[in-house]
């Protein structure tokens, strides 16, 4: 069952950014989400603890 998902025009600008040609929001999500559940946080160059 689809759900709908309200967010703010500054996130989707960001996703804007991250998405490739004929990439879904869906798409993009499924793929941070895999990245989250592999290696368990989400990486930034340059970014450390």
């Amino acid at each position: 069952m689809p759900y709908t998902l309200e967010i703010s025009d500054e996130l989707r600008a960001r996703l804007d950014d991250h998405l490739e040609e004929d990439e879904t929001y869906e798409e993009l999500i499924e793929e941070l989400i895999s990245m989250y559940e592999t290696e368990g946080t989400f990486l930034q160059e340059g970014y450390s603890e």
